[in-house]
């Protein structure tokens, strides 16, 4: 049986994704992915590989994160103005978003029908549908 590298995995999603494998996107990538799926802010990120001894700015923590979202690994969710969470769950589905904690739980998309939709602006194509459903009160 081969050895299995602490970072194989993250090196096999970006070179999959078309990125290069650079010291700090390995070393989020193996915090971002490997662990099942999440939600996850730019700071929470920050913060873990902090806690992980990395020496990585929040700057580059947003860049990366852009950088994975462009090329299809993440999910942006934008659940109000200046807050977005990186989604690592990048197949067709929404979120309850809990007003009291801040906390993203997925909606499989097959658990959520959108009746009818307008037609899109001229010139424009419909990519997807994005819904957040905001709840409040105790879990």
């Amino acid at each position: 049986m081969p050895e299995h590298r602490p970072y194989s995995r993250a090196l096999d999603r970006l070179k999959a994704a078309g990125l290069r494998p650079t010291r700090q996107r390995m070393a989020l990538a193996k915090l971002l992915f490997d662990g099942g799926d999440r939600h996850v802010t730019a700071e929470q990120l920050h913060e873990q590989a902090l806690d992980a001894a990395m020496r990585v700015s929040l700057a580059t923590v947003y860049n990366a994160l852009h950088q994975f979202t462009s090329a299809g690994m993440l999910r942006e969710v934008v659940v109000e103005s200046g807050r977005a969470y990186f989604d690592t769950n990048t197949s067709d589905h929404h979120h309850f978003y809990h007003v009291a904690d801040g906390k993203l739980e997925d909606i499989a998309g097959d658990r959520l029908a959108v009746a009818t939709l307008p037609p899109p602006p001229a010139g424009t194509s419909i990519e997807r549908v994005d819904v957040i459903i905001r709840v409040k009160g105790e879990r």
